[in-house]
């Protein structure tokens, strides 16, 4: 059983920063792909950032591009992202999310699609307020 478990979400203001941390429990995090969606009340989920195994490849959406950083350090079995100049509509809780990982690239296709994932964390909730 793969478990993943978010933490660093919270209630912030516009502008300020977040980092948000997924451990992955049971297993050796450099052999999943990992990333990050979020779904606002009455939305759909959104992709937000994915990482290989190795971190040579990493997708980020456009509507966060330049504000959120995806990483991760294998060794503490983690992926991270770094959110900064919050926006309201940022607001969401926020979905670890890991596949194991294949023999090939990570594709875009695939980073993207929140079926390429069967694992998902419970969720952990930013708030930015205006």
């Amino acid at each position: 059983q793969v478990q993943l478990v978010e933490s660093g979400g919270g209630l912030v203001q516009a502008g300020d920063s977040l980092r948000l941390s997924c451990i992955i429990l049971g297993r050796t995090s450099n052999m999943y792909t990992m990333g990050w969606f979020r779904q606002p009340p009455g939305k759909e989920r959104e992709f937000i950032a994915a990482t290989n195994w190795n971190s040579t490849t990493t997708y980020v959406a456009d509507s966060v591009k330049g504000r959120f950083t995806i990483s991760r350090d294998n060794a503490k079995n983690t992926v991270l992202l770094q959110m900064n100049s919050l926006k309201p509509e940022d607001s969401a809780p926020y979905y670890c999310v890991a596949k194991i990982r294949g023999l090939g690239p990570l594709t875009p296709a695939q980073a993207m699609h929140d079926l390429t994932y069967p694992y998902w964390g419970q969720g952990t909730q930013v708030t930015v307020s205006s």
